[in-house]
């Protein structure tokens, strides 16, 4: 479509979304155009008699053609807003989701009150991906310090770089580890959202998260419990006197997590849903100090 104007190109991406089955084409289409071109909300509607160059049209073209193939808007566009973060996203890193801000949400409060009482809150985030967890709560929580600890190398770069990009990088430390394995020290708040998807089911899920996001950061092994079951093992080694162990859970998970960290001497203290009524957050002490 040589020549074309932006509303033209938009119109066309529309279409093409549309008709390779992206559900939502014209959200998208405006999500990646935008994205691409970098422009505003506003000027997607005020600039569409615009001619496109050829490098913008080619760029646009190019972002289609990858989302008609499932991958996600966000991983095109190669970063996305996370509580008050722009996060830069990696081949190694789960891409946030906002039902997580859930969990950042719900830790603040306790984390403020930390702060105030002792001075302090050292946070460590197992499994931190993009470190989105970790990042968001520094953001809200300024004199909070964190640890970001992951398996893979790279997702690590990835929540190196975007503390650097978000102004957390001088409280944040990125610690390669199998969970505690490599984790030094005591922590007033350890927090995760695990893979935790039953391992029969990974198969099935939806091309957008199957073929995209890194199995690590999804497989959550036979009964989707395996990661807690670690984390709650190590935990109490690594938590400071009245400290509190978070995680974000799947629909159906909140039972069985809430049991396994009973086991492990855990009390849980709150547990909160997301948007659309599933439960989503628990959170956990070893007495009831809160």
């Amino acid at each position: 479509m040589s020549g074309a104007t932006l509303a033209e190109v938009l119109a066309a991406a529309r279409r093409q979304l549309a008709d390779g089955g992206i559900a939502d084409a014209a959200q998208d289409a405006r999500a990646l155009v935008s994205g691409v071109l970098k422009l505003s909300s506003t000027a997607i509607l005020t600039e569409g008699a615009r001619v496109l160059g050829a490098a913008e049209q080619s760029a646009v073209d190019a972002a289609v053609a990858r989302r008609v193939a499932r991958e996600p808007v966000h991983r095109i566009l190669g970063h996305r807003a996370f509580s008050r973060l722009d996060l830069a996203l990696s081949p190694e890193t789960l891409e946030p989701r906002p039902d997580t801000e859930v969990l950042v949400d719900t830790l603040v409060p306790y984390a403020r009150k930390i702060l105030a009482e002792t001075g302090g809150c050292r946070i460590l985030d197992l499994g931190t991906g993009t470190g989105a967890i970790c990042l968001a709560l520094l953001d809200l929580v300024p004199g909070a310090t964190g640890v970001g600890a992951d398996l893979s190398a790279g997702a690590l770069e990835t929540a190196r770089r975007n503390a650097d990009l978000n102004g957390v990088a001088d409280c944040f430390e990125a610690v390669e580890s199998d969970w505690f394995a490599a984790v030094t020290g005591a922590f007033d708040i350890i927090v995760s959202n695990p893979p935790y998807i039953v391992r029969s089911v990974v198969g099935t899920l939806d091309d957008e998260v199957r073929l995209f996001d890194p199995i690590l950061a999804l497989d959550g092994g036979e009964d989707g419990l395996a990661a807690y079951r670690a984390i709650a093992a190590g935990a109490g080694d690594h938590l400071r006197e009245n400290g509190l162990v978070a995680y974000e859970i799947g629909y159906d998970q909140k039972d069985a997590v809430t049991a396994i960290m009973r086991e492990n001497g855990f009390a849980r203290i709150e547990a909160v849903a997301d948007l659309g009524g599933n439960d989503r957050a628990l959170v956990f002490a070893k007495s009831a100090a809160f």
